[in-house]
């Protein structure tokens, strides 16, 4: 029998276990950066002095090594999961953050003024006109950080939070190619499938008029 199959069929449940802590790390990191992002990238969308500060502060979090970064937090907050969803949370702002104050900023100025002289306050413009129209930039947003953190995921193994990278890890400190491969092959086809729905959803929530550009 093939390795890698003989692999699979005997330690499968690990490594479902192990997906399943993969996705719960990736995705409610990103849930939650979804979360302060949006709505943080709305109001600085009229504050662009706040803006380019806030946006630099999340550009130097994003070139942090991500080995170091969780090394950073183990003297505060230990190991396991809590430090691992900090992280990767953090790190999950900065596409969503940018993508959500470039998607408002970009509205067209005749649809705002549209707006305005059927007499739209701020907040029915804010929900009627910018964000249908920027809501396709901040899905983009957000399927770029779901494949990135879906990738750093593995690294936060390290630190005792699981996920597909325990199996990457320990097939490397036993030199285990079958079981790097069966920690590598899930945590690549969840950021495809990742991409893949949001890419759709993305789609779904472009006005249909702006289809076609």
């Amino acid at each position: 029998m093939n390795p890698l199959l003989e692999l699979l069929t005997r330690s499968w449940a690990d490594i479902l276990m192990a997906t399943w802590q993969h996705v719960y790390l990736s995705l409610g990191s990103v849930a939650l950066g979804a979360l302060v992002a949006v709505p943080l990238g709305i109001w600085l969308s009229s504050r662009q002095n706040i803006a380019r500060v806030v946006l630099s502060i999340a550009g130097t979090i994003q070139t942090i090594p991500s080995l170091a970064f969780f090394g950073f937090t183990l003297p505060v907050l230990g190991i396991g999961v809590l430090p691992a969803m900090v992280v990767l949370f953090l790190y999950s702002l900065l596409p969503i953050l940018r993508n959500t104050y470039t998607g408002i900023r970009e509205v067209p100025g005749e649809l705002i003024e549209a707006g305005r002289g059927m007499g739209m306050n701020d907040r029915q413009l804010l929900f009627m006109v910018k964000l249908p129209m920027a809501l396709p930039v901040i899905m983009a947003g957000i399927r770029i950080s779901s494949v990135y953190i879906i990738s750093w995921a593995t690294i936060a193994a390290l630190i005792g939070a699981g996920g597909l990278g325990d199996l990457i890890w320990g097939g490397m400190n036993v030199y285990d190619i079958w079981l790097i491969l069966a920690g590598t092959i899930p945590a690549a086809l969840l950021a495809l499938l990742a991409s893949f729905i949001l890419g759709r959803l993305e789609k779904a929530v472009t006005p249909r008029g702006l289809r076609s550009t």
